[in-house]
């Protein structure tokens, strides 16, 4: 489904997206687009040139600029690069040829990492970007060397009915009173930073298409799945319930590495200041002990 917008909606969007990329991503920060069969793809990129490549997909909404703590961090010793999901608010590119399946998902996926690398990629997802990324992870094992998962949905267990319904008045008719309001009640009226909160609120109205979902990864295909994972989750999350998510990865994923933070929602991750420090340390020791192997 997609919504029409004026020009003055976009613009607003767009100098609010750049405003983030200006006031929270580190100076150097590289932005460029990635032609794929599916449109191009805005990537923004930190850290130094020839480091392991990283790549990071935003959960529903958030841009690839909710990763600037991320990227600040970890670009020490990766190069990171933040995407913005074609079809979503942000600076990719619809193109003729739309992505209706997750087979599309993978093709367009395989494409970005074929810009970046040549051989496999650490690749980190939250929310519905955490969805993306294991499915594309047990399709193409070979591309992928490490994965992380940050407080995935639609992965290991279903979403809290609740949340559902107060998720609804913001799905059928988005805005940014909405979207505020929603966001205010997942997180417990944690202070989420107010550049990128307005970002968020501007691309509330914006056209986007229907995201591809579907079922949860079977049993036999997580049993089998050999790359490294790291499974951080929202201990205060409202979308899901975290010991039952635990659970099910360390009963359907028993080699991945499975971390609750406490604290935190699951639309604060993962650029809440108070955990971003720990959500950041998890991430590099579990990158880097790949190196110290």
């Amino acid at each position: 489904m997609t919504r029409t917008t004026s020009s003055t909606d976009a613009a607003a969007f767009l100098a609010a997206y750049d405003e983030v990329l200006a006031a929270r991503w580190p100076a150097g920060t590289a932005s460029t687009q990635v032609p794929t069969p599916y449109g191009t793809t805005r990537l923004n990129s930190y850290g130094p040139e020839g480091a392991p490549p990283l790549l990071l997909l935003p959960g529903g909404g958030a841009t690839s600029t909710v990763w600037y703590a991320q990227a600040a961090a970890l670009g020490r010793t990766h190069r990171v690069h933040a995407v913005d999901l074609v079809g979503e608010p942000g600076r990719s590119a619809v193109g003729e040829r739309p992505i209706r399946t997750a087979e599309d998902l993978h093709s367009w996926l395989g494409a970005v990492l074929d810009a970046l690398s040549p051989g496999p990629v650490a690749l980190c997802g939250h929310s519905y970007g955490g969805w993306i990324a294991l499915h594309y992870a047990l399709h193409t094992p070979h591309r992928v060397r490490r994965l992380v998962l940050v407080d995935p949905t639609g992965c290991f267990a279903g979403f809290r009915p609740h949340y559902l319904v107060r998720a609804l008045p913001m799905l059928l008719r988005p805005d940014a009173a909405r979207t505020r309001a929603f966001l205010a009640w997942e997180t417990g009226h944690a202070a989420l930073d107010p550049v990128w909160l307005r970002m968020r609120e501007e691309a509330a109205g914006l056209p986007r298409a229907r995201p591809v979902t579907g079922p949860r990864p079977s049993p036999e295909a997580l049993r089998g799945f050999g790359v490294p994972a790291l499974v951080l989750l929202a201990g205060q999350g409202r979308a899901q319930d975290a010991t039952r998510v635990r659970a099910a990865v360390h009963r359907l994923l028993p080699q991945a590495e499975t971390v609750v933070l406490p604290g935190v929602s699951h639309h604060a991750l993962p650029l809440y200041g108070p955990v971003t420090a720990e959500l950041n340390r998890r991430m590099e020791d579990f990158l880097d002990a790949e190196a110290a192997a």
